[in-house]
């Protein structure tokens, strides 16, 4: 009975979505943002997310001339899918409308050539690409194991040793990029405007001052204040409430 029960729920919620997600669309098309943001929203509160919804949800936003939500929706809609082409076309239509301009300090030396390297595709791609790998080194194996020539067992024998350099590749890059996606935690501005101190407290000195739509990287937090640091790489301490997280 409990599973029943259970399923009846699961197909209910999946319905509701689709619903929401239809009837969100029909909103949006007849410029009804804010009707139509809502019904996203129900959809993301019954826990089901996808870059669809996501993406629509920052839409609406960008539509109501609002920011900092648009923004963190694009980039929650990136969490999901790094290589959006949407989502990234339409971010930087977003950032353009933010106040502050932060310069971005490129990385050099072999660390920016393996972030290049393991950045083309996200962890679980480079995840499937060792799995594909994996299996074309068993059929190498398949194929030596069961050779009769010489020749053609040396040709299977080089190739698994190649295959089995690919393997250890792609499985490095899953793990690094797991790392960096981990230990990553982009967060946006939402706040009109907000002090950024040298400490965390409100009597320490203000270093300067971010605005909305603002993305910044949370490194520690301390009670109601957050250390973050720029992409210029100027660190800081703001008031948790100024910021969302991303990956929350």
């Amino acid at each position: 009975m409990k599973k029943l029960i259970f399923i009846f729920l699961f197909i209910t919620q999946i319905f509701f979505a689709q619903t929401a997600f239809e009837k969100g669309n029909d909103l949006y098309k007849n410029g009804k943002y804010e009707l139509a943001a809502k019904e996203y929203e129900s959809i993301l509160a019954s826990k089901k997310e996808s870059v669809e919804v996501y993406f629509n949800l920052a839409n609406c936003y960008y539509k109501m001339q609002k920011t900092a939500p648009a923004i963190y929706n694009y980039e929650k809609a990136l969490v999901l899918n790094p290589s959006d082409k949407d989502a990234l076309n339409n971010i930087k239509f977003a950032q353009k409308r933010t106040i502050d301009e932060i310069k971005v300090i490129p990385k050099v030396g072999f660390a920016k050539i393996l972030r290049d390297f393991t950045g083309i595709y996200p962890f679980n791609t480079w995840a499937y690409i060792a799995i594909s790998f994996s299996v074309l080194f068993l059929l190498f194996f398949i194929g030596y194991y069961f050779s009769k020539t010489g020749l053609i067992k040396r040709v299977f024998f080089v190739g698994m040793f190649i295959v089995l350099v690919f393997v250890l590749m792609s499985v490095s890059a899953a793990f690094f990029e797991k790392s960096h996606f981990d230990n990553e935690r982009p967060a946006i501005v939402f706040a009109e405007s907000a002090d950024v101190r040298s400490e965390p407290q409100n009597a320490s000195s203000s270093i300067f001052v971010l605005h909305e739509g603002t993305k910044v990287y949370v490194e520690e937090k301390l009670d109601n204040w957050k250390k973050i640091v720029l992409t210029d790489g100027t660190e800081g301490w703001i008031d948790s409430n100024a910021i969302k997280e991303v990956k929350d």
